[in-house]
């Protein structure tokens, strides 16, 4: 494209802007299970909506010439503090700068992160960035959970971080924290607890009467925990916090510069320069809900789930993924192909969320319960059900002949962008459409070859579609 000759004006850019996302998922009503979280109360995201506006050009660089941000994040990470155990904390864009501090604070030449292989791939960032390497550790097939003693065989002297989750995203069980803190205490190893999705809302679960086990900072071993107020807080995208039991081990996530003549440069997270808009709505959020008002979302996200749960057990040839002790609950079945499936409830108007097999866990699909799912879960169960009759009608996806082999043995890396959307569509896969698609076939490919080939297909299809 070549860049705008003139500028459209203000009064032209909605009209624009509503055709740009004419074939985006709808962020509002339930239908789309992941990505966004949606209390059902329009006036709770109305006010983060004119918070974050209002805060949207103050810079959150220099934090003497906005005293604004010092205390909004004061308030926010404080409250986050007092949920989780008390602690120091940052306020950050999202679980994966989260978790990218607590690892920079741990890190040593060489080191090793020990953690299942259901934690989220942030850890693999991290350690991409950071020079480190990821040791996975299997996860009981049944429980989903990891074994304590398991992780322990994998603590060696080169391991510099122990990593549990609470819960884990891609079946919603939280690890046995206390049991890894401990071993990670004994072997004198910071335990970073990974609570990005249920930081905010394990909390309120068990005051709502739901069973948590103990996961946060008051358990002896954890060394900092990671919490995304995006996710189950409400909070507009780009609100998370990451405490540490330890205020030196905070420091050692900030970075300082003064080798250079310019400006002061003191920095609390990756970033420099950064909105405050995101802070600004996750504290509007907090204060236009209150306790009262997260202990009724949580009350709401309770019910849904069970009916969810015991709902989807009923639908003949699907069962669900162990026993989540938070809001989130993956399913699958052994006669019907769940990415038909997915197809399905996408063709009915509901997005439900792909997962793709791994390390022994079969490919499901996973359900993200909100506040607002409660209202839904009926229409949603109904879908489902119509959704399996008409996968296992339509039967599972059918690869071309040859196809996983074909790529399993291509050298990728020597394809340019163009060939490999050739490549694509001549397998009916049309990398330029705006479309919702169909992915089916897409995720029984990507199902059927091995992880470092998924990742490597992944970036090319990311590469395509920017270019």
């Amino acid at each position: 494209m070549t860049f705008f000759e003139h500028g459209l004006g203000a009064e032209g850019l909605p009209a624009e802007l509503a055709a740009l996302r004419a074939h985006d998922l709808p962020v509002r009503g339930g239908k789309v299970t992941a990505y966004v979280y949606d209390t059902g109360r329009p006036g709770v995201h109305a006010a983060a909506a004119a918070a974050y506006l209002e805060m949207l050009e103050v810079n959150m660089l220099d934090p003497t010439a906005f005293p604004s941000i010092v205390e909004m994040e004061r308030q926010v990470v404080g409250a986050v503090a007092e949920l989780l155990g008390g602690g120091h904390g940052i306020f950050t864009s999202g679980g994966t700068e989260s978790v990218m501090l607590a690892v920079k604070t741990a890190r040593k030449p060489g080191g090793t992160i020990v953690a299942p292989v259901t934690a989220h791939p942030a850890f693999h960032k991290a350690a991409d960035y950071l020079g480190l390497e990821v040791v996975p550790v299997p996860v009981d097939l049944k429980t989903f959970q990891v074994d304590p003693a398991a992780m322990a065989n994998a603590i060696d002297e080169r391991t510099c971080l122990v990593v549990v989750s609470a819960p884990s995203y891609p079946q919603g069980v939280v690890d046995p924290v206390a049991e890894v803190a401990a071993i990670a205490a004994e072997r004198g190893v910071p335990c970073h607890v990974d609570a990005c999705v249920g930081g905010w809302l394990l909390p309120w679960l068990r005051l709502a009467g739901a069973e948590v086990p103990p996961f946060d900072l008051s358990v002896p071993g954890v060394t900092s925990i990671s919490c995304d107020l995006h996710k189950f807080g409400y909070a507009p995208k780009g609100a998370s916090v990451v405490l540490f039991a330890d205020p030196a081990m905070r420091r050692k996530a900030y970075f300082a510069s003064a080798a250079w003549p310019g400006y002061t440069v003191i920095n609390a997270t990756v970033q420099s320069s950064r909105s405050a808009g995101s802070l600004g709505g996750a504290w509007a959020t907090m204060r236009a809900l209150g306790r009262d008002g997260y202990l009724a979302l949580a009350r709401a996200c309770l019910e849904a789930t069970v009916r969810l749960r015991e709902g989807i057990g009923a639908i003949d040839g699907l069962r669900v993924l162990g026993e989540p002790s938070s809001s989130l609950v993956a399913f699958t079945s052994d006669t019907i192909d769940v990415f038909v499936l997915a197809d399905e409830a996408r063709r009915r108007g509901w997005f439900i969320q792909p997962q793709l097999s791994y390390a022994g866990i079969p490919a499901n699909l996973h359900i993200t319960v909100t506040g607002v799912t409660l209202s839904g879960v009926s229409a949603m169960l109904e879908v489902i059900a119509e959704s399996a009759a008409a996968a296992l009608e339509r039967g599972p996806a059918v690869l071309p002949e040859g196809l996983v082999e074909l790529i399993a043995d291509l050298d990728l890396d020597a394809l340019d962008d163009a060939t490999f959307a050739s490549l694509a569509a001549s397998v009916g896969i049309d990398l330029t459409s705006r479309d919702q698609p169909e992915m089916a076939v897409v995720n029984k490919v990507l199902d059927a070859l091995p992880a470092k080939v998924r990742e490597s297909i992944l970036v090319r299809f990311l590469s395509v579609i920017y270019s």
